[in-house]
């Protein structure tokens, strides 16, 4: 963001906390390219003026499985970012101010992040974020000549350029990937996805708190194209998939108190994603995974849909290849259940070229031994950083293309096949730009159904003992 004119130079010298805003803006910039300062005179309901900072542009909000630009311009007061900022819709000559819950008949747009505004908890980006996603569900503009027609407006608003805006059209979803947490793993999964995946850009996040940080410092020596490496949790807004590997192991002496050193690193991270990224999917590789996707569920406000773990995905993948390859099954199969000895093995009922959405096929006696037999196949193949990149790939391109791919990732499990219990368990799920819908359970064998009515008790037992 360029402050070096001579205007924006002497109005911020008389900013109360000049340093600050500055750093303020450069973040707005890095996230929001397209909102453009410069200086103007403000004048408040009493008639009194102030020559003030402001931002204008375009906010790019999702609609349809497209991107729509919203002209916006935002003041920011001389005590920012202790005060928010007056946010106004500027409608062009040829459109109308659609009045509703969050933009008056005079074009200023109320939030609730303007009501509770509190810094350093609240910022800029995240206040466009949450109102992208409100414009979302209420649109505020519409063209004069259909103003009643929703589907009209929106092809109006997509074509809005604004030229002190620096705004372009976006009629292409931003394939944005982050990637939080710098360990092994985090630096896996940026190297799988970069190879795996179609990005506009990913953003690898080193978290301060993990143990495993650090990977992140030869990424930022090697300058490689179409990443970001940065600090700060901002970075990540408006990604359409956000990956947590981060890890913060204790030496406490239980394993809830360890599992709960996680919780607590999470609960300084997941709210700030979900604010920063609304409509993200986002997809957990922390340990243990079972859990922690059911603690970001819990501390994102995310809908269960989108908020997956990368679970049994990568053991289901090693399962049909071993099925197809070794024993001339050529059906996909899945491992589900808690990742740990109680994992099960499930079999599709159709072929793997088939186009029919596979179901899972009732346990016989005749898959049973196969599915034995590649199971114990599978128990020299251990989980290390590189493979578990590899699967997070897979999930992360089955998400970006809406590719509707069935993987085992942690979900919900709550209702599915008798389960009563709030607990999240890998389950085969339909995956694609929406995040998950999981396939019908089936009645599992006795020993099958002991071992995940097993897991699903000891899940409960430790969600009870966290502080979440």
């Amino acid at each position: 963001m360029d402050l070096r004119s001579e205007k924006i130079q002497r109005i911020l010298s008389k900013y109360k906390f000049h340093d600050v805003a500055v750093e303020e803006l450069q973040k707005i910039y890095r996230v929001y390219p397209g909102m453009v300062p410069s200086t103007g005179t403000y004048t408040f309901s009493d008639g009194t003026q102030k020559d003030l900072v402001r931002l204008v542009g375009n906010i790019p909000v999702p609609y349809g499985g497209r991107s729509y630009n919203f002209p916006v311009q935002l003041w920011l007061m001389d005590s920012f970012p202790f005060t928010p900022p007056i946010c106004l819709l500027r409608p062009t000559a040829n459109m109308v101010i659609r009045e509703g819950k969050h933009v008056d008949g005079g074009g200023r747009i109320h939030l609730p992040g303007l009501h509770n505004w509190d810094y350093p908890k609240s910022s800029v980006v995240g206040l466009l974020a949450e109102m992208a996603a409100k414009f979302e569900e209420d649109p505020p503009l519409s063209s004069k000549s259909t103003v009643d027609n929703k589907d009209e407006l929106l092809a109006f608003v997509s074509n809005i350029q604004i030229n002190d805006g620096g705004s372009r059209r976006l009629d292409q979803p931003n394939n944005k990937v982050s990637v939080i947490g710098g360990g092994d793993l985090g630096m896996a999964s940026v190297m799988s996805i970069l190879s795996k995946c179609k990005v506009d850009q990913l953003v690898f996040i080193d978290v301060s708190e993990s143990s495993t940080k650090g990977g992140s410092t030869d990424l930022e020596i090697f300058r490689l194209p179409q990443v970001e490496v940065s600090r700060d949790l901002s970075a990540s807004a408006g990604s359409r998939v956000v990956v947590v590997t981060a890890n913060s192991w204790s030496s406490e002496q239980s394993y809830a108190s360890v599992v709960q050193t996680n919780v607590d690193l999470y609960r300084g991270i997941i709210p700030s994603l979900a604010r920063f990224s609304p409509n993200t999917v986002m997809l957990i590789a922390s340990q243990p995974v079972d859990v922690m996707t059911h603690v970001a569920w819990r501390q994102s406000g995310l809908p269960p849909t989108r908020v997956i773990g990368a679970g049994c995905n990568l053991d289901s993948e090693r399962l049909s290849h071993i099925l197809d390859i070794n024993l001339n099954t050529h059906r996909p199969a899945w491992v589900i259940g808690e990742l740990s000895d109680n994992k099960v093995a499930v079999m599709s009922n159709t072929g793997l070229s088939s186009s029919v959405q596979p179901e899972i096929a009732a346990g016989s006696n005749s898959t049973k031994p196969l599915l034995d037999r590649a199971f114990e196949m599978m128990k020299t193949r251990g989980q290390r950083s590189w493979s578990v990149g590899l699967s997070i790939a897979d999930i992360t391109n089955s998400v970006l293309t809406d590719k509707m791919k069935t993987h085992s990732v942690c979900t919900l499990a709550q209702g599915w096949g008798g389960i009563g219990a709030e607990v999240f368990l890998s389950l085969p799920c339909i995956m694609g730009s929406n995040g998950s819908t999981r396939l019908a359970g089936v009645s599992l064998g006795p020993e099958e159904d002991s071992k995940l009515r097993e897991s699903v008790t000891s899940l409960s037992d430790l969600m009870g003992q966290l502080r979440i």
